[in-house]
């Protein structure tokens, strides 16, 4: 007897248990560190995967926990709710880390509205492998008329509300502990890494109610010279070498620097750029400072010489505020300033980026249509030709102006018309996406000299200050498949890194007033294109705020970066610096500009500077008057 009673106990015990670890927290508990795994691999590599659990599931049975406390009803519902919210956060972390190399945060949740219009991009970068990460709700789909699903979903607990009330307790003050001990990592890379997926999301939401500021008053033209250990110079090469002509900005789609002067069996890749090159002041050694706005935000820092945002793109940021810039500039000299983009301007929220940076007038897809429509505008070429009628009738009335010109045709995935492409590329770049980016970049080229052709034909070459850069990286790192790599290794003569991905070009040309020439000894960002066009043009930045240099009289500087570099990465005329954790752990890459002075221990007060600098940047802008809202 008794030993009968004994074995129907533990029948009943091992009936509960099996009960126990088949019920929705542990089933889906199993399905998230999957998944945790599958991002840790992707984002983070194939180690550490038991550190990447330690620190993930504390969040997830955070949220489970308060499930399975108060979810009266439709349990198993909500269960797959949250399952198929914290999917997306994965799948969005690493589809955002396939392009920009960075943490996805809900600061992305404003680009929400830009994803349609760069559809083809996010598909490009869609590896079948990565939608495994959805298999288990399919599954669930297809089963959720099933009663047995139902039944098994029944809000009951799995063990008392204590037992879960003190897990809850525990897992929180993990997640509290992960968030407060790592919270001084810099790299935000580094930073996801130590603190998990879930719980960097999180903290990024607390910290951003709390932004650590410096006194706008403290930021003044000397504090930033002295930053950067600018010397005092008593006269300035080529000041005033342009004044008087129209200046006429164009800015590139995705073009890198090491395009120019490359040549695939004897043809040359960029023909039109490697004459211009001949023909005016070249920076061969230009790096972009653009974030999450990428092209809107090239054109915010170019007008500005003010650094992105730390998080969201410059234009939804800062658009509410009157912002010092190049337009503003030109017109004290009595310049119409004009822009020109084939997109939207709803795209990126230019409309109100351009009114926030002072521009009289812009020329979206209203003016040039919907003819040759290529991704999502008209192509480059009918961008140029109706800009440069345009320009042309404006000249004619006699008005001097400053023009931004935004190219767009050679836009990631780079997936132009056939009967675009202008160079025939050997097999091996056959359906590669380094194939066609060359093949896009060789059109731009292209088109760009037809462009150039136009300005010479209506007389506004000779009297125009022409500068040409790009506006940021087009092949992503993070993209690039292996045999990709090796294409680039065998056109570079070098493992494509750094320096390559981030390196863009800068081209001013003023025909009869500046004689060519090439600046090997020095580097620049974006930040740098306003003070050297007003150098040559004459405009007067007698205290005003700006952060970068001009960089035909100043050789040494100090490029913060941030976003498709990690906040503490700085770039200076010896190499680029990464930090780790800390400075301590960073990794330095070499530029091969002048050689290495000494070792990365140097570099930690550059990095203290650097970082000073984005904080100034930072709140200066932010303390600049709101505009008033449109009528």
């Amino acid at each position: 007897m008794g030993t009968t009673n004994r074995c129907e106990g533990e029948v009943s015990f091992l009936n509960g248990q099996r009960m126990i670890w088949t019920r929705p927290f542990f089933v889906f508990t199993l399905l998230m560190m999957i998944k945790i795994d599958l991002t840790w691999v992707t984002i983070f590599g194939a180690s550490k995967l038991m550190s990447a659990l330690a620190v993930s599931l504390p969040s997830v049975w955070v949220v489970f926990c308060l499930i399975e406390l108060f979810s009266r009803k439709h349990k198993l519902a909500v269960y797959m709710l949250v399952n198929a919210l914290l999917t997306t956060i994965f799948f969005a972390a690493i589809m955002y880390y396939k392009y920009f190399g960075v943490i996805v945060n809900y600061h992305a949740l404003q680009q929400v509205n830009q994803v349609t219009q760069v559809k083809g991009s996010v598909i490009s970068l869609m590896h079948p492998y990565y939608l495994l990460i959805y298999s288990d709700l399919v599954v669930f789909g297809l089963l959720i008329w099933s009663r047995k699903l139902r039944d098994w979903g029944r809000p009951r607990l799995f063990v008392s509300r204590w037992h879960i009330a003190l897990l809850l307790y525990l897992s929180l003050s993990l997640c509290m502990t992960t968030m407060w001990t790592n919270r001084g990592i810099v790299n935000e890379i580094k930073q996801a890494e130590r603190m998990g997926i879930l719980n960097y999301e999180v903290y990024t939401m607390l910290s951003s109610m709390k932004k650590e500021t410096i006194d706008p008053a403290t930021v003044t033209p000397q504090a930033i010279r002295e930053l950067k250990k600018l010397p005092e110079t008593e006269s300035l090469q080529l000041r005033g070498a342009a004044e008087g002509r129209n200046t006429i900005v164009i800015q590139l789609e995705s073009f890198q620097a090491w395009l120019i002067g490359l040549t695939i069996d004897g043809k040359a890749v960029t023909p039109n750029m490697n004459d211009l090159v001949r023909e005016g002041l070249y920076f061969p050694h230009i790096y972009q400072q653009v974030g999450q706005g990428n092209t809107s935000d090239a054109e915010f820092v170019t007008n500005t010489s003010f650094y992105v945002p730390p998080n969201g793109a410059a234009s939804q940021v800062y658009s509410d505020k009157i912002l010092p810039s190049l337009p503003r500039l030109f017109k004290e000299k009595g310049y119409e300033t004009f822009t020109f983009h084939t997109n939207d301007v709803a795209f990126w929220n230019r409309e109100e980026l351009y009114a926030a940076l002072g521009f009289d007038r812009y020329y979206d897809r209203r003016f040039f249509g919907d003819a040759d429509t290529v991704f999502f505008g008209a192509s480059d070429e009918v961008l140029y030709e109706k800009t440069a009628a345009e320009l042309a009738r404006i000249d004619r009335l006699g008005q001097k102006f400053y023009a931004n010109v935004i190219s767009a045709t050679s836009h990631h995935p780079f997936s132009i018309p056939e009967y675009k492409e202008q160079i025939a590329l050997p097999s091996k770049f056959d359906d590669t996406l380094v194939g066609d980016y060359i093949r896009a970049e060789n059109y731009t080229d292209y088109a760009l000299g037809k462009f150039v052709a136009k300005l010479k034909e209506y007389g506004l070459w000779e009297k125009s200050l022409i500068v040409i850069y790009g506006d940021h990286m087009g092949l992503p790192i993070y993209s690039l498949t292996e045999a990709e790599k090796r294409l680039l290794q065998e056109m570079l003569g070098r493992d494509y890194g750094y320096r390559d991905m981030l390196n863009i070009p800068l081209i001013m040309i003023a025909p009869g007033a500046v004689n060519p020439q090439t600046f090997d000894d020095r580097i620049g960002g974006q930040t740098d294109i306003l003070p050297t066009i007003a150098n040559l043009v004459g405009l007067n930045l007698e205290g005003r705020v700006y952060f970068g240099q001009d960089l035909v009289n100043y050789a040494d500087n100090l490029l913060p970066e941030r976003y498709y570099l990690p906040t503490g990465s700085f770039i200076n005329r010896e190499a680029i610096f990464v930090p780790g954790e800390s400075f301590e752990d960073g990794v330095t890459y070499p530029l091969g500009i002048i050689a290495m002075s000494g070792g990365q221990e140097l570099y930690k007060d550059e990095f203290d500077r650097a970082l000073t600098l984005l904080k100034m940047s930072d709140s200066y802008v932010r303390h600049l008057p709101d505009r008033e809202p449109p009528e």
